[in-house]
């Protein structure tokens, strides 16, 4: 009598803990398809930022192409840590683009410009709100595939730790550095 309970008991917490594992997988991926909104929305709207700015500055064709191709080379790249590099070497392409425009005085005052620097913002906003909740279900995932007895049926099963997702933004502002003599 007690081994066919022992045997329920068994099969009971095996597809507990697995339905849990799978629950969390599935967390990571959705998390992750809010990025990747972001990320195609960011994408969308570099070649109108880019439009502006060469409108006023011709003689920066080579950092235009540049984000150009970083561009493509980030919609077409795959895994996580990859992803994150490309989209940090697009965010410094951004940084210099933004910087001369700040050169301009025209294109500052420009409505259209204006109108696609406030969008970078509000984009690389969500971005940031969607890679806070990823890193969170990363976070949560990788407890459970770590921890006790999670760690037995992960292995048993093939679950892999999820990476996090890092992200330099455009728009952020660096600290100046302060220096005292």
């Amino acid at each position: 009598m007690w081994i066919p309970i022992g045997i329920v008991f068994v099969l009971v917490l095996v597809m507990i803990n697995y339905n849990l594992l799978v629950r969390a997988r599935n967390m990571v991926s959705e998390a992750w398809s809010g990025i990747d909104v972001q990320l195609k929305r960011r994408h969308d709207l570099i070649p109108n930022l880019i439009e502006s700015v060469k409108a006023y500055s011709s003689h920066e064709s080579d950092l235009f192409e540049n984000i150009a191709e970083t561009r493509s080379k980030s919609m077409t790249t795959d895994g996580i840590p990859a992803k994150g590099a490309v989209e940090n070497e697009l965010s410094g392409q951004l940084k210099t683009l933004l910087a001369i425009a700040e050169a301009y005085p025209d294109l500052k005052a420009s409505a259209n410009f204006l109108s696609l620097q406030k969008g970078l913002v509000e984009i690389e906003d969500q971005i940031q709100y969607a890679r806070r909740y990823y890193n969170a279900t990363v976070r949560d995932y990788n407890i459970r595939v770590q921890s006790f007895p999670g760690v037995l049926f992960a292995k048993l099963f093939g679950f892999q730790q999820a990476e996090f997702f890092e992200i330099e933004f455009a728009t952020e502002r660096e600290a100046p550095d302060a220096k005292f003599e």
